[in-house]
């Protein structure tokens, strides 16, 4: 037997043709040889190169009538992204459309809701909630899963009533769809970025009479909600409830906490929380010590502001885009323009620079006070690190010294 399929396996070589000693029928029998006999690493990476967006649309979808290469869900997430920040929506639906031919992959329900996934990444909504409604008559079942993909497409979207009424009338019209946590904690978060903080305590009972019961990640989403909102006495029962479920406090929870306590000038309490913080076992992130960084800037009280940043590269700790943006243009309006600069060299070599208008103001300020040769090294530098001309520029009255 094994000197038959030996022979035939030979035979098929000469042929160009593939031969597998797997068991499993090869799903990938009608294609093309030319489409299939190709290395799949080389097909993706050069998809990956690919420079002609068009010619890139047709290329993926004759790779894409391979099984393996439908297996290969970065190439899938990465190229939507691509035409979605390239402005290509037609070429996103062009691919995922063609997706839609292959029954046999839509009989499992993580193929149709990674087809709803990739649109809500392409901010493509509207096709989401189409593709979801279409699953059963593409052959495949519309379960929690797809159902929790078009509830994360359409928060990506920022439609949050349709977020909302989604979550309700789904399941009231398709009873083998019950909400699990996934499901309501995009509620919640959906409830909270829409403002209507008394419908997510709502949400909150609805979700525990349905023996479904809040993790750290709803807690989170709930505190974050809460102290945005000034909901102060709320947020403590939350923390209460914490505690009663024996759910233990992230560093989250707690940069929540001190963010809502600086918001309404409250930073000598906010600083009582770093007790509860070190004896948690926690670690201070980087959003607890923007937290504080951001409020004493708030006030004025720079001094203090950069002992925090100090305090921040000590316990190494990256400062981020908000570090920068916060803390640099304080400097500035501070006079304190070595410092500034320093930190917004910092700033371009890390790849989070305060933007365009910070730099500016910067070089500005550098060039009045006759640090000439400081503004210019600056403005090289951002030039360097893709900031066009019109962005950042010498002032008008430097250009002929």
């Amino acid at each position: 037997m094994l000197a038959r399929l030996l022979q035939l396996r030979r035979i098929l070589r000469l042929s160009g043709r593939k031969f597998s000693f797997s068991s499993n029928p090869n799903p990938d029998h009608n294609l093309q040889p030319s489409a299939y006999t190709k290395p799949l690493n080389t097909t993706i990476n050069k998809l990956f190169k690919e420079r002609d967006l068009d010619k890139l649309v047709a290329d993926f979808q004759l790779a894409s009538e391979s099984y393996r290469f439908r297996c290969r869900h970065n190439i899938y997430e990465f190229t939507v992204r691509r035409f979605a920040a390239a402005g290509r929506l037609d070429a996103v639906e062009s691919i995922l459309e063609h997706q839609k031919r292959f029954a046999a992959d839509l009989t499992h329900e993580g193929f149709g809701a990674r087809l709803i996934s990739l649109y809500g990444k392409a901010g493509m909504a509207a096709n989401a909630v189409a593709t979801f409604n279409q699953l059963p008559s593409l052959g495949s079942p519309r379960t929690v899963l797809s159902f929790n993909a078009v509830l994360t497409a359409l928060a990506a979207s920022g439609d949050y009533p349709c977020v909302v009424s989604t979550f309700h009338d789904v399941p009231a019209g398709d009873t083998s769809i019950i909400p699990n946590l996934i499901s309501y904690n995009i509620l919640i978060k959906a409830l909270c970025e829409k403002g209507d903080l008394d419908a997510v305590l709502d949400s909150l009972v609805l979700m525990e009479k349905n023996g479904i019961f809040p993790d750290l990640i709803s807690f989170n989403i709930l505190l974050k909600g809460l102290y945005e909102n000034k909901r102060f006495s709320d947020a403590d029962n939350i923390w209460n409830k914490m505690a009663k479920e024996n759910i233990q406090p992230d560093i989250k929870c707690f940069n929540a906490k001190i963010r809502g306590l600086v918001s309404v000038g409250k930073t000598s309490e906010a600083v009582e929380i770093l007790d509860e913080i070190n004896q948690s076992g926690l670690k201070m992130d980087i959003f607890t010590f923007n937290a504080f960084i951001k409020s004493y800037c708030q006030v004025g009280n720079l001094e203090q502001a950069k002992l925090i940043y100090m305090d921040l590269i000590k316990n190494d700790c990256a400062p981020n885009k908000e570090t920068f943006t916060v803390l640099i243009p304080s400097l500035c309006e501070a006079g304190e323009l070595d410092l500034a600069l320093r930190l917004s060299k910092e700033s371009l070599s890390r790849r989070c620079s305060p933007g365009s208008e910070i730099l500016q103001g910067l070089v500005d300020g550098l060039a009045k006070n006759s640090k000439l040769g400081e503004a210019k090294k600056l403005v090289e530098i951002s030039r360097a690190n893709g900031y066009s001309g019109k962005s950042i520029r010498l002032p008008f009255s430097c250009l002929a010294v």
